[in-house]
């Protein structure tokens, strides 16, 4: 597999997949009033995952048949979460008060879709499905399940009792999945067009949910930060690719990076977090570290950014990708040496 295939499979369905599970295996049971999902399951699904991890890191290195050993045990991982999620969908008590739960469901449900156009792609080597796979396994599973579970999430906590547009999140999945459409046949002068409009439509939604972020402490404001992403990297983004159209450059994926470090980090931490701290029995607050370390996420989503600029205006600094790269690893080993201890043990932090 190529370095890009490479860095877009491990990203979509080992590293952001496994915070997605963990979360929404926790809270859809509540979403929908249903039994909680028992251990046993759970860590069935947990050693497929890191069993298929293994060979799928192996094969990339020895031989194309670990490779597809590793998709093909993840890929079943997928399918039990997915046929989990169903029976929770279908049995819940309160599964058709809110269509939440239903969009949440059908975010997983096109992570399969994608993850067995990923799977042809390993045994075939075809670039168009390939390209198929990242667009959905992007947008219409990452970056619109991390929405779906934003946009009912974080309005709660932030005390907002006011309704949201009728089928505003049909809305989003329909626009992004025309989105994925255009991007793949070519027609980007569309594909600019519903990005604007999206963008549009998102941050009118948000702004009338009056989230206050100035005045609300750091465990609420780093959420409404990532919220508030989401309409500025989709309009960046679409004046890169109205760019990339024009002059032929390429800005390098920054409405991807954009959205998948500042909307997608920046949400997972955030929610990380206050998960943490809430089920280890602490406060949902973040100390001074913690807020330097959301502050920290911008930095990356900024250097981030510049390396997609330059590439695009040709400057050849190439350094910005390591840079970047650097902060990155550096976010997470932070976050990790703070809040593990958190997880594993414990430990209560200091006020």
């Amino acid at each position: 597999m190529n370095p890009q295939a490479f860095h877009s499979y491990s990203f979509i369905f080992i590293v952001f997949t496994q915070f997605f599970i963990g979360f929404i295996f926790t809270t859809f049971p509540k979403f929908c009033q249903s039994d909680l999902i028992e251990k046993p399951y759970y860590v069935k699904i947990f050693l497929l995952l890191q069993g298929g991890a293994l060979l799928f890191t192996l094969g990339n290195f020895l031989h194309v048949n670990l490779l597809f050993g590793g998709v093909s045990l993840i890929l079943i991982a997928n399918i039990m979460v997915v046929y989990r999620l169903y029976n929770i969908y279908k049995t819940g008590r309160l599964s058709q008060a809110s269509s939440d739960p239903f969009w949440i469901f059908m975010g997983f449900v096109f992570s399969l879709i994608a993850h067995l156009l990923f799977l042809g792609y390993v045994a075939s080597n075809n670039t168009l499905l390939y390209t198929l796979a990242v667009q959905i396994g992007f947008y219409n599973y990452l970056i619109f399940l991390a929405f779906t579970v934003g946009q009912r999430m974080i309005p709660f906590f932030s005390h907002y009792m006011g309704a949201k547009i009728k089928y505003f999140t049909a809305t989003v999945f329909s626009l992004l999945l025309a989105k994925s459409v255009t991007a793949l046949l070519g027609l980007h002068y569309i594909e600019v067009l519903i990005d604007l409009g999206l963008a549009a439509y998102l941050l009118k939604e948000i702004l009338r949910w009056k989230l206050q972020p100035l005045e609300s402490p750091a465990i609420l404001w780093v959420l409404h930060l990532a919220l508030l992403w989401l309409p500025i990297a989709l309009f960046i983004g679409a004046l890169a690719t109205l760019a990339e159209t024009i002059s032929g450059n390429s800005f390098a994926a920054m409405q991807i990076h954009l959205l998948a470090i500042g909307f997608l980090t920046t949400v997972l931490i955030g929610f990380g977090t206050r998960v943490t701290l809430g089920h280890s029995g602490q406060p949902p607050n973040a100390d001074r570290f913690t807020t330097n370390l959301f502050w920290f996420i911008q930095a990356v989503v900024l250097i981030r950014a510049l390396y997609s600029l330059q590439m695009g205006l040709e400057l050849n600094l190439f350094w910005f990708f390591d840079f970047s790269m650097t902060l990155w690893i550096i976010l997470f080993a932070l976050w990790a040496w703070r809040f593990v201890p958190v997880l594993y043990w414990g430990k209560k932090l200091d006020s």
